[in-house]
């Protein structure tokens, strides 16, 4: 597989014919082999849109249109998608058509038994809205949830597998929401395909299949997962034919009561036994907490950058504050006239994201429980004195946490937490203009590993620090609270220009996804890559010590430069989703991450 990789790359560097394009080519790491770079056979049968998706992805370039476009991580997920808009459906509705697909062939990301973080454009009135579907922590949990009897820390999958870590999902009442909002189709209809892959069955996918056989006897704990995911005792196999009656059956209750039918009755009955009965690691998450969910709409946080606006969710959401300081910090540095290449470009964008990610670990978290600086982190004049730290030649030695501007003052300690990589990103323009980047997720891969009626539970609590306070004593910000929404990297964001949209981006990959979304952004506009070149594109970041450098790809050529500039490099796979659309003049051009199995379908 790794060389049907490098054959690939070499393919598209040959149409491409720059060094530019090389670079982004190269960037179909070794993992990803094993996912992205697939024909259309490995998801069954595929229409002639997804199969031309599939080739253009794998030539290097964007799917163009005319009218409207979904892209998304699967490209059964994409055409269901794909048959809404064509029908008139809204960007509201092919979402929900999205996910209730994803949830199915892609479980391992995202589902029914997560949340998600959603931006909204709306052609109509030119209004931005975000709604917050994050998990909340259920009312009997304590803020030593993650503490063993001595007060120490758990190891995190001791934490992650279980009950113990399950929140109180938000997708089901997010895609209530959105359609109620903004929808334009027939609620029931919106399930359909999802239901007929259900029932009929669906060609599990290479990377499904992977992720399964590389979590073991992880995956076998819980009966009910252990039976869907090891039937007859062995891992799904790519190109098998996977059924999946039960997620039928509550998609058929969704459709029928809308998501009364999850946070009350049966399901939700089922859901709260799951977790308290959980072996050795129940959880406290109760019928209340379902009943008592609601998705919350908040104010968008928007970043200046390029004479651009950077836009996207707010706390509990670090991901548009921590994009957007990286962002403006490096405003006042030519980037463009640097160049991909120059590791000098690297430098400035590695260190504006520690010093970014200082002050997230510092001040960041639910707004609702903690007093937060939100204007303050991405005030320009705060941002421009953040700036000058990276006026030097060298990395910077240590960062710390800034001072941003206080409505009223809070001293919070340094959170730790860990995000790692899963979750999911849908991107999606209709025919009328409106815009929608959705980020969704149920945390870890396979989340809490507990299946429930055809879908994994979260393990979001996991997201919260598992201490209350700092090494110095100081309390932390995240720190888990009854009815709190943990701390997100998650990012999707919608780039404007004059009041209207231009981008519409976002990635999975845990704390990474704030990394991702920034090189994307800046591939785009600063280095004029296409939304093809910017997704694929090597990935260089930097979060809290080490430099990470994608392994296998021409980022590694870096490493040496890097080094003497002082960063601590760290090779390492960093699987990125970007899925992108562009929106022109003359049309939209649409992108999938080549490190995935996703692609993006126009009309």
């Amino acid at each position: 597989m790794q060389r049907t990789a490098a054959l690939l790359a070499m393919t598209i560097c040959g149409l491409a014919g720059s060094a530019l394009a090389q670079q982004a080519t190269d960037a179909v790491a070794p993992e990803a082999a094993t996912a992205g770079v697939v024909t259309a056979e490995a998801f069954g049968d595929l229409g002639a849109a997804a199969r031309a998706a599939l080739q253009a992805k794998a030539q290097g370039q964007p799917v163009k249109a005319a009218h409207w476009m979904v892209s998304a991580a699967n490209p059964l997920a994409v055409e269901a998608g794909a048959r809404v808009l064509d029908s008139g459906g809204s960007a509201a509705d092919a979402m929900i058509a999205v996910q209730a697909v994803l949830g199915l062939v892609e479980p391992q990301s995202s589902g029914l038994g997560g949340g998600a973080f959603l931006v909204w454009y709306d052609a109509k009135s030119g209004a931005l809205t975000t709604l917050d579907a994050r998990e909340t922590a259920p009312m009997a949990a304590r803020p030593t949830l993650f503490q063993d009897a001595e007060g120490q820390p758990l190891k995190f999958m001791q934490a992650v597998v279980g009950g113990r870590s399950v929140g109180t999902p938000g997708t089901p009442a997010l895609l209530e929401e959105a359609h109620r909002r903004w929808g334009r189709a027939n609620w029931p209809g919106l399930f359909g395909d999802a239901i007929r892959l259900a029932e009929d069955g669906f060609t599990v996918s290479p990377r499904l299949a992977a992720l399964v056989a590389a979590e073991g006897t992880a995956l076998q704990g819980d009966p009910a997962t252990a039976a869907y995911f090891f039937p007859g005792g062995q891992p799904v196999a790519a190109g098998s034919l996977l059924k999946n009656p039960a997620y039928a059956d509550t998609l058929r209750a969704l459709q029928g009561q809308g998501a009364r039918a999850f946070y009350s009755g049966p399901v939700a009955q089922d859901i709260v036994a799951a977790v308290s009965n959980a072996p050795g690691n129940p959880g406290t998450l109760a019928l209340a907490d379902l009943g008592a969910y609601r998705v919350i709409e908040r104010p968008a946080v928007c970043a200046s950058y390029r004479d651009h606006d950077i836009c996207g969710m707010g706390p509990p959401s670090s991901g548009a504050l921590t994009v957007g300081q990286i962002l403006g910090m490096l405003g006042g540095y030519d980037l463009a006239a640097l160049g991909a290449e120059n590791p000098e470009s690297w430098r400035l964008i590695a260190d504006a994201s520690r010093l970014a990610f200082a002050d997230r670990e510092r001040f960041m978290a639910d707004s609702d429980f903690v007093p937060m600086p939100t204007k303050g982190l991405v005030d320009p004049a705060y941002l421009a004195e953040r700036s000058k730290l990276l006026a030097g030649d060298d990395s910077l030695p240590e960062v710390s946490a800034g001072s941003p501007g206080w409505s009223h003052a809070q001293l919070w300690g340094r959170d730790e937490a860990l995000e790692l990589p899963s979750t999911t990103h849908v991107a999606i323009v209709d025919a009328q203009g409106n815009a929608l980047s959705m980020t969704t997720t149920i945390e870890n891969g396979f989340g809490a590993r507990l299946l429930v009626r055809g879908f994994l539970l979260n393990n979001e609590l996991t997201d919260f620090s598992f201490t209350t306070h700092d090494k110095a004593g100081y309390p932390i910000a995240n720190a888990l609270a009854p009815g709190k929404r943990p701390r997100s990297s998650m990012a999707p964001t919608i780039v404007m220009a004059q009041g209207k949209p231009v981008l519409v981006t976002g990635s999975p990959g845990g704390s990474r996804i704030i990394g991702y979304v920034a090189k994307t952004i800046i591939a785009w506009l600063d280095w004029d890559m296409d939304v093809q070149q910017a997704a694929a594109l090597p990935n260089i970041l930097s979060r809290f010590g080490p430099l990470d450098v994608e392994d296998g790809t021409s980022a590694t050529a870096l490493s040496g430069p890097l080094t003497d500039l002082g960063f601590q490099v760290n090779p390492t796979e960093l699987n990125s989703g970007v899925q992108s659309i562009q929106i022109t003049p003359e049309g939209l051009e649409g992108a999938a991450d080549p490190r995935r199995e996703g692609i993006a379908i126009g009309g």
